[in-house]
């Protein structure tokens, strides 16, 4: 080989060397710290950096990406006196990189135990209910504590979480026994006042039911009567317009009598005093002009006098002379309703005595019973 291809070959080889140790190539959201003969010189961006070779070195390269750190499980004692074990997540930044690398030997170390102690003593002053409900006044506190002392190593603390509070075992047992017991009320109550508006429901309902019916009863009553009324008036109505005379309604009168004790809960009936009248009426319908009977005590003193020859009253009712006796028919006519009268009489006589028999055995069994 040629001596002079070896020199130049070493010579290449330096100029690489050199040009390689001279470029420095930082990737995006990367800082690199470069420092010279041990001493802090500066820091490079991202991008194409060039450095003296041999003299500058880089002493740290650092993410300035917002990062997330999850400290393990710390045990706290609250102001009841209670050990939890909480856990925080924290999101923190690099701002300053040279502060970041020269400020503090170990930035998360230092992070972590300042969480640590923050957290002793915030949860300290707190008890185990208002911790485990008091989270986002926990966080807020710790980031303030956090932010202001890691602002002089150059970084900056965007949040902190409370991942997670543990506390012991039998205090678990208690709360969820708390809680059953909570809900347990809850639905007593809720139970309660259901059935007390199923209650209030049902009696409204019945209330606007009674009212509906006695409403609808009055109604009917009130109709029927009306019906009744009217019904009345169109017979009395009827019975003027056609000129009904006292012989028809005492024929009426007579058919009328039978049906008195018709009923099987009749035990008596009364035979009212108007029935010689009746049937004295009926005696003068069948009788002829001249035939009429003495006067009863209804009938006015006017209607019972004759005029001077005795032959009829004012009324026109036809009425016998003194000493005078009725004729063949008037009285075959009076003896024919007197028995009319006398076995409808009898006819509802048996059926009373027939029902009040027959109700007579119901009762004994009754008695019996």
């Amino acid at each position: 080989m040629d001596p002079v291809v070896i020199p130049l070959l070493v010579a290449a080889l330096v100029v690489v060397f050199l040009v390689a140790s001279t470029v420095r190539i930082v990737p995006q959201a990367r800082r690199y710290n470069i420092e010279r003969f041990g001493r802090y010189r500066r820091t490079l961006q991202p991008g194409l950096n060039l450095v003296v070779p041999v003299a500058d070195r880089i002493n740290t390269k650092l993410d300035v990406r917002e990062q997330v750190y999850s400290s393990d499980p710390r045990p706290v004692i609250t102001e009841d006196n209670l050990v939890v074990n909480i856990d925080t997540v924290l999101y923190y930044q690099i701002t300053d990189p040279r502060a970041a690398a020269y400020e503090v030997a170990d930035y998360l170390q230092a992070i972590d135990q300042l969480t640590v102690t923050t957290l002793r003593n915030v949860i300290g002053s707190m008890d185990l209910e208002e911790t485990l409900t008091s989270r986002e006044e926990i966080n807020s506190r710790l980031r303030a504590v956090l932010d202001d002392a890691t602002g002089k190593w150059g970084i900056r603390v965007n949040r902190v979480e409370i991942k997670a509070i543990d506390p012991p075992h039998t205090i678990k047992e208690a709360m969820e026994k708390q809680m059953r017991a909570e809900r347990d009320k809850r639905a007593a109550i809720l139970h309660a006042e259901g059935e007390r508006q199923a209650k209030i429901l049902t009696a409204e309902g019945t209330k606007q039911k009674d009212i509906l019916e006695a409403q609808g009863a009055q109604q009917a009553m009130i109709l029927r009567a009306d019906g009744e009324a009217k019904a009345v008036e169109l017979v009395f109505q009827a019975v003027h317009r056609n000129n009904a005379d006292p012989k028809v309604l005492a024929y009426k009168y007579l058919e009328t009598l039978p049906h008195l004790a018709s009923n099987d809960n009749n035990t008596f009936w009364v035979i009212p005093g108007e029935l010689t009248e009746a049937v004295r009426t009926v005696t003068r319908a069948f009788g002829d002009d001249t035939t009429a009977g003495p006067p009863t005590p209804g009938q006015p003193a006017e209607a019972a006098t004759a005029d001077g020859d005795g032959t009829s009253d004012e009324a026109g009712i036809p009425q016998l002379e003194r000493g005078s006796t009725p004729s063949l028919d008037a009285a075959a006519a009076a003896d024919e309703a007197g028995k009319q009268a006398a076995a409808a009489v009898s006819d509802a006589k048996a059926e009373a005595e027939a029902a009040k028999s027959a109700q007579l055995p119901r009762r004994a069994r009754t008695s019996d019973d």
